[in-house]
């Protein structure tokens, strides 16, 4: 067992030395771009408006931290399949109710955290049936992680073999850049919402009036 837990082709198999950092970096850039996106086309579909989700850039930290994070810790439902004798269903259902349990707890500890610092609610899932506290809910927690599931069945470890064969230089240069903007923009982002104690609106484009809305900070 110790032979096998420092046995480079296994951690390599594992995924924790089989990437480098600089393309887990970037990683983190490309799926905070697609969870801005993802946010805002549930809006669009369930409230008919699009916003800047309280950032100036668009990209949503939280997204890529939460997905790499998870990737890192749990790896891919694939990977569980090749280290696990059970079958397809059980594998693939013990990593969706792990997804649900992860998603439930970051929801609730990114909610209590921006009310607690901020002084208000960022989301309110009290209307929604089967909801535990006002930060998630069984349906919610369900949807995503399905998503979750999904990207890291099929997308995940794609993303990061497309940005792990760019030039050295290129991926190294890109994956600073991008977190030092994220970073910085969070920083900012949340410094507005901790000083004005409300969410950091800047734009929000409304598809039933076809009117875009500048808001004044």
């Amino acid at each position: 067992m110790v032979e096998l837990c420092f046995n480079d082709k296994y951690l390599k198999e594992v995924h924790l030395m089989k990437y480098t950092a600089a393309a887990y970096m970037l990683a983190i850039a490309i799926i905070s771009f697609l969870g801005y996106c993802v946010e805002n086309i549930w809006l669009a579909v369930t409230q008919q408006y699009i916003n800047n989700r309280n950032m100036y850039f668009p990209f949503l930290l939280g997204y890529g931290l939460a997905v790499v994070g998870i990737y890192l810790i749990a790896g891919t439902p694939k990977q569980w399949l090749k280290r696990k004798s059970s079958n397809k269903f059980t594998i693939y259902l013990a990593y969706f109710l792990l997804m649900i349990i992860l998603v439930s707890i970051g929801e609730i500890l990114l909610g209590k955290t921006v009310e607690y610092f901020c002084d208000f609610t960022y989301w309110n899932y009290e209307k929604v049936p089967f909801h535990l506290t006002k930060f998630t809910s069984l349906p919610t927690s369900l949807g995503f992680a399905a998503i979750i599931e999904f990207f890291m069945e099929y997308l995940m470890e794609p993303i990061l073999d497309k940005v792990e064969h760019l030039p050295k230089t290129t991926l190294q240069i890109l994956a600073i850049g991008f977190m030092l903007l994220l970073v910085g923009d969070f920083i900012v982002s949340f410094r507005e919402m901790y000083r004005h104690k409300r969410p950091n609106y800047l734009w929000k484009y409304d598809f039933g009036q076809h009117r875009l809305i500048h808001y004044h900070t």
